[in-house]
């Protein structure tokens, strides 16, 4: 999809972990991207989602602050760490989808 000529209605940050194994360590490398909501799909780094395949967005937070950001999709559920909490992200979703 083309993002370029979408208005971006929310924007949510999320966090990779990638390992890195070496002959005698393992690194962890952190990324930060970010889930782009628009009024007709969802975009995160490696995925687009048309709204009319997004059912529900759930959170689990933990006691650290971070938590799980789960995005329900007819192609099965994704799990994003988060270090803020979606609501806001959640309710523009939800009021699009009236």
């Amino acid at each position: 999809m083309n993002e370029s000529n979408k208005q971006t209605v929310a924007t949510l940050a999320y966090i990779s972990v990638e390992r890195i194994m070496g002959w005698y360590d393992q690194k962890t490398k952190r990324t930060v991207h970010n889930i782009h909501l628009y009024t007709d799909s969802i975009s995160t780094s490696k995925n687009d989602f048309g709204l009319e395949h997004v059912h529900d967005m759930s959170y689990k937070p933990f006691s650290s602050g971070s938590g799980f950001f789960y995005l329900h999709t007819s192609q099965g559920v994704f799990t994003y760490e988060v270090d803020t909490d979606p609501a806001k992200f959640i309710h523009a979703y939800k009021n699009l989808r009236g």
